[in-house]
């Protein structure tokens, strides 16, 4: 399914050098705020108590937040969670009252019925330090196989070369992601760590595509140039990423409009994924290719037979 075709080749890798020198300054600056601003973890990561109350009529956010706020927990995460009588609040390990964690949910309970007597405590845990460096270590276990698993994949199907362009241009999104999220100080959860994954498996995917139609132009047309095959590739696929991403793109902003908290910074990390991935699969894993100098040879085996005189010879994949 297309929605238009391009009829004439778009030079794409003619601009290679500026499109990978914003990609390189972008991925720069990620590093640089992840250095300096770090990121700001969930409970899930830190340790701290997760608190779930329910209310007779829809709960009043920005309340229960202020009444939070003075008890000297102005970090305190609260979100609606089902339904919206139901609150979902997640405090950090310490408080200004230097409050043990067993005595938290107490403090937070009564300043929550001081200004409605209807809140009902429905489940509270405590979430330690060692579970939450658990968790961060099973994370970085998983982004660690995932990379391994798509560079495999790729020097299987394809050959090393795209395999080390696919992950640069992976590593890439994540990096990107993960520098907004210290940048702005957006909370990194495990939903967001989802997130990430789920990226990195949607932009390789992208790739993969593109280094598919490099390789059937590789044998269809012979005469061509390594840069006019990379760019007959990408052009021939627009239509079709249009159609992939707009769509894609389309669900996740209807989440991050409508959503509500709980899907909201999930939303966001694919939101910035999503775009950020495709220009990575055709600027930046093409064009590295490139530079590491794909050849025809090292997606198509010459035939023994072959004769260079022949116009029916050629090579087969």
């Amino acid at each position: 399914m297309e929605f238009f075709r391009i009829r004439r080749t778009i030079p794409f890798m003619r601009h290679a050098k500026i499109f990978n020198a914003i990609s390189a300054i972008t991925f720069v600056l990620a590093v640089i705020f992840l250095v300096v601003r770090g990121l700001n973890l969930s409970v899930e990561f830190t340790g701290g108590t997760v608190m779930e109350v329910s209310y007779a009529q829809a709960a009043n956010l920005e309340q229960v937040r202020g009444a939070l706020a003075k008890l000297g927990y102005g970090e305190a995460q609260v979100q609606n969670f089902g339904t919206a009588r139901d609150v979902l609040i997640r405090l950090p390990n310490k408080g200004a009252q230097g409050a043990k964690q067993s005595e938290q949910s107490e403090q937070v309970l009564a300043a929550l019925r001081a200004l409605d007597p209807s809140v009902q405590e429905r489940r509270t845990e405590f979430v330690g330090p060692q579970v939450g460096d658990e968790l961060a270590t099973g994370g970085l276990m998983a982004m660690a196989f995932v990379v391994l698993g798509i560079m495999l994949y790729l020097a299987m199907r394809f050959e090393w070369k795209y395999a080390v362009a696919g992950i640069i241009a992976n590593m890439h999104d994540v990096i990107i992601i993960l520098g907004f999220f210290a940048f702005f100080q957006w909370e990194f959860s495990l939903p967001v760590l989802a997130a990430v994954l789920a990226v990195m498996g949607y932009s390789v995917n992208e790739s993969v595509i593109i280094f598919d139609r490099i390789r059937e132009n590789f044998r269809r047309y012979r005469k061509m140039g390594t840069i006019e095959i990379i760019d007959s590739a990408i052009t021939s696929t627009i239509s079709r990423t249009m159609i992939t991403h707009g769509s894609t793109l389309a669900v996740v902003l209807s989440m991050l409009l409508f959503g509500g908290q709980t899907l909201h910074y999930f939303a966001v990390a694919l939101a910035v994924g999503i775009m950020f991935g495709i220009y990575s699969s055709v600027f930046v894993a093409a064009a590295i290719a490139m530079w590491l100098g794909v050849r025809r040879e090292d997606l198509a085996k010459v035939r023994k037979d072959f004769d260079p005189n022949d116009p029916n010879a050629g090579a087969v994949v």
